[in-house]
C-alpha cells in the first residue's frame, strides 16, 4: 500500500472499540423489532448520533434516521444506508442474548448492519478524516416487501433533503468466509414478485367425481405447467426463477372442495424478463384452469426492482475493500443474489453499489430461526465504511 492510502482507516484503528460493537449489537439482537415498528432501535441510533455530534434528523419516512457530519470546504458528499428491522421468526439460537420478543428476532443480520454503520459514526467523529458530508441513513422496514422504508424515507425527501453524490450499502453473507467481500457491477440482486391464484372449481363428494370441476386436480397439473414458463419461455442466457411456496385445498378425504389456493414466488434480473414472466404466468393459469373447467382469480403483485449497482461506483467501493483486507479477500465479480433488496430503490435516484461481507463459514443462512451475526466481523464492517467515506470525500 502506497503512503498515499495509509492515511485511511485500518481495521486495527477500531480494535479499541470491538466491545462497544460487540454490546451494541448484541442489545439490538435482544430487542428486535418488525417492520414500521423500530422507534427503540431508530432512538437508540438517534441518541449515539447526537452524542458523538452528529446532526440528527428522526421520523424520515416512519421510523428512518439520518446523521449528518460535515467537515471541511469540499462540496461532495455520500450517503451509507443501514437497515434496522427484524423478522416475525422464533429465535432457537440458544444464546444468552437470544431474542426476549417473542416470535420476534434479527435473522437477517440487521442489528450487525446497523452496529457497523454505528461504529463508523463514531470514529468518523473522533477523526473527522474527510472533507464534504456524510449521510448515515438508517432505515426502517426493509423486510416490508412493498411500501418498504427505502420507498417511504424517499417520498420523505431523503436526498433532496440530504443530497448525496452516492449511496452504499451492505448485506451480510452466510457462506462466504468471514470478512471476506464480494462485488457485482450492474443486476446484483433479484426483482421479486409474488402471485396469488385461486382456483375456482365446483365442489362435491369424493365418491362422484364426475358431478364436480376438482380444484385440486386443477393446483396439481397446474404446479407441473408452470414449470414450462421458465424453461420453455425465457431466453436460456437469461436468469429467473418461479417457485410455488404454497398451496390449500380441501379439509377432508371425502370431499372435493369449491376452490384451491396458490402463492407463487417470481424472480428475475432484467425488466423484460421480468415483464414477460408476468404475462406468460397470467395467461398460462387462465387458459390452464379453463381447459379444466374452472376459473381463476390472480392477484399479481410488483415487489422489490431488479438492483442494479452502478460500475465506477462498484468499482470503486472494490478498491477500497482490497486496501482494507487485501485482493485475496475480495471476490469479485460475485454472483448476481437472487433474493432482493429495497435499496435497489436508491439506486434507481443514485448511483452507488450493495455489497456484500461474509458472516462465515457453516452457519446458519438468513431467515433461519438459528441465524446469528458474526461478531468478529464488526470491526471489519466499521472500518470499511470509514475507509470507504475518508476515500470518497478524500480532501
Amino acid at each position: 500500500m502506497n503512503d498515499r492510502l495509509r492515511c485511511f482507516c485500518q481495521i486495527g484503528d477500531l480494535s479499541g472499540d470491538a466491545g462497544f460493537l460487540t454490546t451494541t449489537r448484541q442489545h439490538l439482537h435482544q430487542h428486535p423489532e418488525l417492520s414500521f415498528q423500530e422507534a427503540d432501535t431508530a432512538a437508540l441510533v438517534a441518541d449515539r448520533l447526537q452524542g458523538w455530534g452528529w446532526e440528527v434528523a428522526r421520523g424520515v419516512g416512519g421510523h428512518g434516521v439520518v446523521g449528518t457530519l460535515r467537515q471541511g470546504p469540499s462540496a461532495r458528499s455520500v450517503a451509507v444506508r443501514a437497515d434496522m428491522d427484524a423478522l416475525p421468526i422464533a429465535e432457537a439460537t440458544g444464546k444468552p442474548y437470544a431474542s426476549r420478543h417473542t416470535g420476534v428476532m434479527h435473522a437477517c443480520g440487521h442489528d450487525g448492519h446497523t452496529t457497523m454503520v454505528l461504529g463508523a459514526a463514531q470514529h468518523l467523529a473522533r477523526t473527522r478524516n474527510f472533507s464534504g458530508t456524510v449521510h448515515l441513513v438508517f432505515q426502517p422496514a426493509e423486510e416490508a416487501g412493498q411500501g418498504s422504508g427505502a420507498q417511504r424515507m424517499i417520498a420523505d425527501g431523503l436526498f433532496e433533503r440530504f443530497p448525496c453524490d452516492a449511496i452504499f450499502g451492505l448485506h451480510n453473507n452466510p457462506g462466504l468466509p468471514a470478512g471476506h467481500f464480494g462485488f457485482g457491477s450492474g443486476a446484483f440482486m433479484a426483482a421479486s414478485d409474488t402471485a396469488h391464484i385461486t382456483i375456482h372449481g365446483r365442489g362435491g363428494h369424493a365418491a362422484r367425481p364426475h358431478q364436480t370441476v376438482d380444484p385440486v386436480l386443477i393446483a396439481g397439473s397446474l404446479v407441473m405447467a408452470l414449470q414450462s414458463v421458465v424453461s420453455r419461455n425465457i431466453e436460456p442466457r437469461q436468469t429467473a426463477v418461479v417457485t410455488i411456496g404454497a398451496l390449500h385445498a380441501g379439509t377432508v378425504a371425502n370431499v372435493i372442495p369449491d376452490a384451491a389456493t396458490m402463492a407463487l414466488s417470481i424472480r428475475s434480473f432484467d425488466a423484460a424478463v421480468r415483464d414477460q414472466l408476468e404475462q406468460r404466468i397470467v395467461a398460462l393459469v387462465n387458459a390452464h384452469v379453463q381447459g379444466y373447467g374452472g376459473e381463476a382469480t390472480i392477484q399479481y403483485d410488483r415487489g422489490y426492482p431488479v438492483l442494479v449497482n452502478s460500475e465506477a461506483e462498484t468499482d470503486f467501493a472494490r478498491q477500497v475493500a482490497e486496501e482494507l483486507v487485501g485482493a485475496e479477500k475480495v471476490v469479485a465479480p460475485f454472483p448476481p443474489v437472487p433474493g432482493s433488496e429495497d435499496f435497489a430503490y436508491y439506486l434507481q435516484h443514485r448511483p452507488g453499489c450493495f455489497l456484500r461481507l461474509g458472516n462465515g463459514e457453516g452457519g446458519a443462512m438468513l431467515h433461519h430461526p438459528k441465524y446469528d451475526f458474526n461478531d468478529q466481523i464488526l470491526p471489519v464492517g466499521a472500518a470499511y465504511w470509514t475507509r470507504l467515506v475518508e476515500r470518497y470525500l478524500a480532501d
